[in-house]
């Protein structure tokens, strides 16, 4: 199965692609305006295969986007409104674009030249061909994630190992593949939406996207999904905890819901039981995977019998084409033992973009009978038991809270960006075992008459750097920060900190 294939197949299709709250994209539309627009950037970049920045907000013009960059041979890169500016600055200054795409007001920046895609229409140029579509082995998606240096990481995802993935996903749940509805909670700059995104455009279903605005309030929000009446949900669990907490998110306001799908962070017992409860005809799917070996790698079907048999819920079993150990070091350790999940297998990334640093660090390749197996060290810990793979934390200061992926030393840098800062050290908090939010404890070089006041101005200051959910909610002055006999932050005394 090939994505790009598929489409073609769909080209004259007056089916629904993706549905906003303004606006409605058909497979034909898709097809014909991501054509014109790779005619657009081949004429602009030439023979500069460049990853292109796609800058934006759930608009169809972003599909349309991804297509069309994909379809020009290169590769994309989505970047959220929600992205702070610096970080986005960051971004660009990485990849250093040929051209940048946008379906929001993006503004200058240096020398870019950027492509406002609602305000232009192109015609003539070269026609594209499929002969210059990217291959297998090409990179098809750049996402940056968080890095702990402060500067974001490019996973790099090839062709191939997105069509493995969504082959993959399109056989979870055992529903019919054609035609459905399903519904888009993250952000396309977060991996987790690549699962929603590219099983819709395999199975031509239609993306029912939920806006940044529309989630921020109940009653816009349940409205939103009581239109789309959709039959697969793909979120964080997180998202789904902040719709049970109203009584009248259950079946009968989306009737014809059929499958959740849940990854991007820990899927509880509690939120599995509720959904079961609320929606008896959903089947609940918990899967696990980091952005480096594209979106999941294991799944398991949740049902009554298995919420009660297990807690922690497993994140499943893993999927055909990709191996799991899990590693001591260079040891495989027993079923029952904890230790590193090491991810091996057809989906795992290419490597991070200009960054060999990390790329000797994380990932390696062996040799398996003349095959070669591309493996990716998470850093998460685990451990398997009848067949399933547990999921237990991060090894190292990487955590997940509300589904997105950061280092707490790159919250750290950031923090430490703000004037008055002089050091800082952040810790998750958590509840069962799952992350709530974070602390951070701050040395500052002036004394402080209002600590309240001056909370709100560190935190309004920070924001200027990172997204909102790598802001600290609490915020502590101290004088001195714990450390251990060998010289690091004791982050298990920051913890007690109050």
């Amino acid at each position: 199965m090939k994505i790009l294939d598929l489409l073609e197949t769909y080209k004259v299709s007056e089916r629904l692609a993706m549905i906003s709250e303004t606006e409605t994209l058909t497979y034909r539309e898709l097809w014909e305006k991501s054509e014109s627009l790779a005619a657009y950037i081949n004429d602009k970049c030439g023979t500069d295969k460049t990853p292109v920045i796609v800058y934006g907000h759930k608009s169809p013009w972003m599909m349309v986007c991804f297509i069309a960059c994909v379809k020009s041979g290169r590769a994309y890169v989505p970047v959220d409104i929600s992205v702070p500016k610096s970080r986005v600055e960051a971004i660009i200054d990485s990849v250093e674009p040929r051209i940048i795409l946008a379906s929001e007001e993006f503004g200058a920046y240096r020398d870019y030249f950027c492509y406002d895609v609602r305000h232009n229409t192109y015609h003539g140029g070269t026609k594209v061909s499929p002969e210059g579509y990217v291959r297998e082995e090409d990179i098809f998606y750049i996402i940056f994630t968080s890095g702990s240096t402060g500067v974001p990481k490019g996973v790099q995802i090839t062709y191939g190992a997105l069509n493995h993935f969504t082959e993959w996903a399109l056989s979870l749940g055992q529903i019919e593949k054609q035609h459905k509805k399903i519904i888009n909670q993250a952000p396309f700059s977060f991996d987790l939406s690549v699962m929603d995104l590219y099983m819709s455009l395999a199975s031509e279903s239609c993306l029912c996207v939920l806006e940044k605005e529309a989630q921020q309030e109940y009653k816009r929000l349940f409205e939103r999904l009581a239109v789309t009446n959709a039959d697969v949900w793909v979120s964080t669990p997180s998202f789904a905890d902040v719709c049970l907490a109203d009584p009248s998110f259950n079946q009968k306001l989306i009737p014809n819901l059929r499958l959740f799908l849940f990854c991007g962070e820990t899927l509880t017992n509690k939120t599995a039981g509720a959904l079961l409860q609320r929606f008896p005809k959903a089947e609940v799917y918990n899967t696990y995977g980091p952005t480096e070996s594209t979106v999941a790698v294991t799944e398991v079907k949740v049902d009554s019998k298995l919420n009660g048999q297990f807690q922690p819920l497993p994140v499943g079993r893993v999927k055909p084409g990709t191996q799991i150990h899990i590693m001591d070091g260079e040891k495989i350790v027993p079923e029952g033992e904890k230790g590193e999940i090491v991810i091996s297998g057809n989906t795992v990334s290419a490597g991070y973009f200009k960054n060999q640093k990390e790329n000797d660090r994380a990932f390696y390749v062996t040799d398996q009978g003349g095959n070669l197996l591309r493996s990716y060290r998470t850093g998460d810990k685990g451990y398997f038991k009848d067949g399933m793979l547990f999921y237990c934390g991060r090894i190292d200061l990487q955590i997940k809270l509300h589904g997105y992926r950061m280092e707490l030393e790159d919250v750290e840098e950031n923090l430490m960006k703000v004037p008055g800062v002089k050091k800082a050290a952040v810790v998750p908090v958590s509840d069962n075992g799952k992350v709530k939010y974070l602390k951070a404890c701050c040395i500052y070089e002036n004394n402080i008459e209002d600590k309240r006041r001056e909370m709100k101005k560190v935190k309004a200051e920070m924001a200027k750097f990172v997204p909102d959910y790598m802001v600290p909610r609490k915020i502590i002055f101290v004088e001195s920060i714990p450390m251990t006999n060998n010289g690091k932050v004791d982050r298990k005394k920051l913890q007690e900190i109050q």
